[in-house]
């Protein structure tokens, strides 16, 4: 079965990876060689489409070194999987803003309003729906693997479900384990609309799909930046 993987990388991440030890993520090991390899032995993966912006070295943790790792990711995958994987980026905006103070027990107070820094991904969601639904409807593919547990995607697999009910949909949710547990749960409004499910990514599926710390290229390797 031909088998499109759409990646929401920043709910995989802070999801899943943040925190961990397993940031230098083969996505394409991870979803076709780990995950798909058991929960649907039929998929052949034909495309690897990872949605994500670029970091703002201003507001990140480790500053221009934050930027410079996630670049080097990017053109790690894209060595590694030439043929495979496309690396779609939205962008952030960063500016000043008010919103209302948090008071324990209290509701929101607009005439409290404290001023604050705000920072939003923009067209990552959009994008990620789009090429779904592109996708399923020009049927690139025969089944829709999506790894979010956002609820904005609702919308786009009940559209590839009325136009496009021929392509099966799964759907991974980048949780850990124990995140039941923990009081973390699979999106109901995605599970609803799936053929089947994975509710969790394992540590073991991680720790087997890492690239090499240093992925060949033409000129200098891309080596795993060393705060991962």
């Amino acid at each position: 079965m031909r088998t499109t993987v759409y990646i929401d990388g920043y709910n995989l991440y802070y999801s899943r990876l943040r925190g961990s030890p397993f940031k230098w993520l083969d996505v394409v090991a991870l979803f076709r060689d780990a995950i798909l390899a058991v929960q649907d032995p039929s998929a052949n993966v034909v495309a690897v489409k990872f949605f994500t912006a670029p970091i703002k070295a201003s507001y990140a943790r480790h500053g221009a070194y934050s930027e410079a790792a996630q670049k080097r990711y990017h053109r790690a995958l894209l060595l590694r999987h030439p043929e495979l994987i496309e690396v779609i980026q939205g962008f952030h905006i960063l500016g000043p803003t008010s919103l209302p103070r948090h008071v324990p027990g209290q509701p929101p107070n607009k005439i409290e309003l404290q001023p604050v820094w705000m920072i939003e991904e923009k067209q990552t969601d959009v994008n990620l729906a789009l090429h779904i639904y592109r996708d399923a409807v020009r049927s690139h593919c025969e089944q829709v693997v999506v790894c979010s547990n956002d609820s904005d995607l609702e919308p786009a697999l009940q559209m590839v479900r009325s136009d496009a009910p021929g392509i099966a949909i799964g759907l991974v949710t980048p949780l850990r384990e124990t995140a039941r547990e923990e009081g973390v749960y699979s999106n109901k409004r995605l599970t609803t609309l799936a053929d089947w499910v994975r509710h969790h990514i394992r540590d073991e599926e991680l720790a087997a799909s890492q690239l090499p710390t240093h992925v060949a290229s033409r000129k200098k390797p891309v080596s795993k930046p060393s705060h991962w």
